[in-house]
Order: structure tokens, then sequence, then C-alpha cells
């Protein structure tokens, strides 16, 4: 018994990766004359830019030269975490972030069940259109929908008075602790059907005869889904999440910045509205930068933090 579970280890065991060498470049050399043009964008728009995270540790004047520049060193990242102002908005980014991660997660995953259980393939196709036709709309359109929906006389007061719910129309869009939920909410019905179709995509791929077998076990609709699919898509499950993880402070600048107003600019704004505030509206280009630097070192570092973690998970799961 001993020597069996020695041997499926064995086999489960991952391979090691090939070294690169000379000769096995040249068997890839098609492939790689073939990325060059992606690597030289790759490099021409990400990486040259980070030339400007100069102004960061500089009193940036746009009129001198970068001899003429005067460096202040961490001034700038200092005033930032002193700053009630950027702790608000860093407060909010994340806020918002972690709302519309889980939102979106969760409803696309359930969708995605929900879909894949429907067996005639009109109703599906219909469904799955109008789900993720949203997806093509402009935020402007949208946030425009949503103010017309949430106002004193939108459809939404409507629905709720009749239904005996509120007394009084609701201020929606003039209270703070709404606003939150009023963003995650519109970025669901944006974006929900068009993330169900990877989901989709990864449960067309699983083995039907793990559902014949989980029929002969007398296993019903709902049993296979938690025990057959979910598990089948949960490696794409992992990557999407690990891809979020690393957008976890880009909460959204348009929904936020065409939404907010006076009355809830506490709750609304995020760190590239305040980057858009002190870098272009004040002329303050150093502190923006500042922003934008910690914002990316963030994102990278929990984006490490998140894929070291899935490995280390499926390496535990091997052994």
């Amino acid at each position: 018994m001993d020597q069996t579970l020695k041997n499926d280890r064995a086999v489960r065991k991952p391979k090691k990766e090939k070294k690169i060498t000379w000769s096995l470049i040249k068997d890839q050399s098609q492939l790689i004359y073939m990325s060059v043009p992606l690597l030289a964008y790759i490099v021409l728009f990400a990486y040259v830019p980070i030339w400007g995270w100069t102004m960061a540790f500089q009193d940036y004047k746009p009129a001198r030269d970068f001899s003429e520049q005067k460096w202040v060193g961490f001034k700038h990242f200092e005033f930032l975490f002193k700053d009630d102002n950027f702790l608000q908005v860093l407060r909010n980014t994340l806020a918002m972030s972690v709302i519309n991660l889980i939102l979106g997660f969760t409803t696309a995953i359930i969708l995605a069940l929900l879909l894949n259980e429907i067996k005639k393939i009109f109703w599906k196709r219909t469904v799955q259109t109008i789900s993720y036709l949203p997806h093509f709309l402009s935020w402007i359109i949208v946030t425009g929908i949503v103010a017309t929906s949430l106002a004193s006389d939108g459809i939404i007061n409507d629905i709720l008075v009749k239904l005996h719910l509120i007394k009084e129309p609701i201020q929606w869009l003039s209270e703070g602790k709404y606003f939150w939920g009023i963003v995650g909410a519109s970025h669901v019905w944006k974006e929900v059907g068009w993330n169900t179709i990877i989901y989709l995509a990864a449960m067309a791929s699983i083995d039907p005869a793990l559902y014949e077998a989980a029929d002969i076990d007398g296993a019903s609709r709902y049993r296979k889904m938690f025990h057959v699919t979910l598990p089948g898509i949960k490696p794409t499950i992992i990557i999407l999440l690990i891809m979020q993880v690393g957008h976890i402070l880009e909460a959204g600048f348009e929904v936020q910045y065409l939404l907010g107003n006076g009355l809830v600019v506490d709750w609304s704004q995020t760190i590239d509205i305040f980057v858009l505030k002190y870098g272009l509206a004040q002329g303050n280009y150093s502190l923006a930068t500042a922003a934008g630097i910690f914002k990316t070192v963030v994102s990278v570092t929990l984006l490490l933090i998140a894929n070291g973690i899935a490995k280390r998970l499926g390496e535990e799961r091997l052994l």
C-alpha cells in the first residue's frame, strides 16, 4: 500500500522545467521572431515611461530641464502617508475594489453555473446575449442610466414605494453610505455577463464522463454543480483571482468621477481621481506621480504574494 502511494505521488510530481539552451532557442526561433513586435510594444509603452517616476523624487517644474530639477528624496511619499485626504482616498479605493472583486467573482460564477444547466440552446444563448450586452456600453451611458434610475422620481424609488418598503423617495446619490454599493451594483450589471464567458468556456472542457459517473451514483444537478463543475473550473477561478488581486487598487475612475458629487466626495474619490486632481488641476506632478508609484508597488506586491500562495497550494496538493 505504501509503495503504491509513493508511486502515485511520483507520477503526479511535476516535471522539471527544461533548461534554456542555444539549441532550444534555435528550435523556437520562429516564435521568438513573432514575439519581437509585442516585446517592443511592451518596452516602449510600459517600461520607457517608468523614467517619469523620477518626478516623484523631485520638486518637478515643467519649464526646467532634467538637470535643473530639485531633488527632494521621499518628501512627497512622506506627505502622502501623513495626508488625511490621501488616507481617505486609499480607504475608498480599497473598499470599492474589494466590493467589486467579491461581487464580480460570485455573480459571474453563479450565472455561469446556472447558464450551464440550461438545456435549451436557444434560451441559453438568449440569456447570455442579454447579460453581456451592457459590457459594450460606455461608462458615460451606464452612469446616465444609473443616475436616472436612482433619481427621486426614478424607477427604483417608484418600485420601493409601491411595494411599501420605503415611505418616501431616497436620495441615493446624495448620501455617501450608499455610494460603494451603487458602484458595486453598477459594475455587476455591466460586466457580469461578459465575465461568465471564460467560466463557460472552462466548463465546456470538463470531461462528460464525470457527469455520467455522477448520474450513475445518483447525484442531483446541484450535487454535480458542487462536486463536478466547480472543481473542474477551479484552476480558471484561481488564475482570474490572481489577476484581479493585482488590480486591487484600481477601483475605477469613470464611474466614481461621473456619479460622484460634492455631497459624497468623502466616499467617491479614488487614487486615480486623486492623481488627476493634484497632477492636472493643481499642477503638483510630483505628488501625483508618488501616488501612482505607491499604487503600482502595492499591486505588484499583492500579485506576487497571491501567485506564490496559489503555487504553494498546488504543490501541496500534488504531495
